[in-house]
């Protein structure tokens, strides 16, 4: 085994388990201790490690982008390689309340001992990059242990010792909320131009976004003109609003990510987390470099901005509940200090049967991440939520259930109350 997971297994008495068997419902969390005590009462976790044989694989890798790229490869490798029967949930081992803790991976149950999964199981423990575990009864009725495991001379899986599982209280903050800053959603341009230079090598795509970012900026620094930026989530009248926000206010209309990136969308879109949020950070950035320039002259409108990037970021990354998002006052929620900040920010809102109505009624091509909005209750609240949350520039928040004409005079009134356009509205 390589270092790197011989370190991850011999800290493991210092860290806490994860296991994410329902969105609706906190994790099961566990820690591991070398001697279990035999007196304790201790619940029996039957439900989780019970069924059939039980795994977890974890990905123990320094470089962020192996880690990524292997992250996504092994999910697809258990959910084919153990069948349909089997269930695949998320896990992680962390430092409670520790930003960039996490260790991320999956646990595996109802496993099958077949020529199929045994060699799935052989292969996925050849690698150096990944902590593999079983789980199997203790010495008292009840108990259950965690044991490493390691490949054997003859191909087969061997233990490498022995821990006790002990069940932990829930910690103050969901473990995925300790992995956002510059990961999920990023908060300078040199992380995000870094991200995408460090995956140009296995994403071909990267050399051609870093070549039009960098022949976009720097930007200039100067503005005369306001910038009002339009979020929302599809379907709550973005579009038909940014465009007579253009022509009541003389402006000038852009839209995150520019049309300079549409070439390269569809492809992030397809990646893991890491590059997909770099991307779209990078475009806001571009998108900024726009702004500074057109503001010289007129007002300018936004289609979606920096907003809506943390918001459904935040809303991927954060697991389970929307409870399980960062407290309000994050550090999350604030405005990255170097990308050029709007004079408002309006957040349409129309009701989730409202939104359903005009979704069937548009065409077009659909992200990812839009699909699951319409598919994922949980996920459309989250990003919701995350956008309520969001400061310095706050959101505020319009219905734009009325009609397009209504919705329109309602914004003209929140603008010229709080910015400053030159001429009549």
């Amino acid at each position: 085994m390589s270092r790197r997971v011989l370190g991850c297994l011999g800290q493991c008495s210092s860290r806490v388990f994860a296991i994410e068997t329902d969105p609706k419902v906190d994790p099961v969390y566990f820690s591991l201790i070398k001697n279990p005590p035999t007196d304790a009462e201790m619940p029996a976790f039957q439900e989780i490690f019970g069924r059939e044989k039980s795994y977890s694989f974890q990905v123990c890798v320094e470089d962020r982008i192996q880690r990524a790229l292997l992250h996504d490869d092994l999910r697809h490798q258990l959910i084919s390689g153990f069948g349909g029967d089997v269930k695949v949930f998320e896990m992680s081992s962390f430092r409670p309340n520790a930003q960039n803790s996490l260790v991320k991976g999956f646990f595996v149950n109802g496993v099958c001992g077949t020529p199929e999964t045994d060699q799935t199981l052989s292969k996925l423990l050849q690698s150096n990059r990944l902590a593999v575990c079983t789980y199997v009864p203790g010495d008292a009725v009840g108990r259950w242990c965690q044991e490493p495991l390691r490949p054997a001379k003859d191909g087969a899986a061997a233990a490498a010792g022995r821990y006790g599982v002990v069940p932990v209280p829930s910690p103050d903050h969901h473990p995925s909320a300790l992995d956002i800053i510059n990961s999920s959603v990023f908060y300078n341009f040199i992380e995000a131009h870094n991200v995408m230079a460090e995956c140009a090598h296995v994403i071909t795509e990267a050399k051609h976004v870093l070549q039009r970012v960098d022949q976009t900026l720097p930007m200039r620094t100067t503005d005369r003109f306001p910038v009002i930026v339009i979020e929302g989530l599809d379907a709550t009248g973005k579009t038909t609003l940014t465009e007579s926000l253009k022509q009541s206010l003389g402006g000038v209309l852009l839209r995150s990510p520019p049309p300079c990136l549409s070439p390269w969308r569809a492809c992030f879109d397809a990646k893991p987390a890491l590059f997909r949020r770099a991307f779209y950070a990078l475009g806001n950035y571009v998108t900024a470099a726009h702004i500074s320039a057109e503001s010289a002259r007129a007002p300018v409108i936004v289609d979606r901005y920096w907003h809506s990037t943390a918001a459904y970021g935040i809303g991927t990354s954060v697991s389970g509940k929307v409870g399980n998002l960062p407290p309000r006052g994050s550090e999350v929620y604030r405005w990255p200090g170097d990308l050029l900040r709007p004079d408002l920010v309006l957040l349409l809102t129309v009701s989730p049967e409202e939104r359903l109505r005009r979704i069937r009624g548009r065409g077009g091509e659909k992200t990812r991440e839009e699909v699951e909005l319409e598919a994922n209750q949980l996920f459309r609240s989250k990003v919701e939520e995350a956008y309520r949350r969001m400061e310095d520039p706050a959101c505020v928040v319009v219905d734009a259930s009325p009609s397009a004409a209504e919705v329109l005079q309602q914004v003209l009134l929140v603008i010229k109350e709080k910015v400053h356009v030159q001429g009549s509205l």
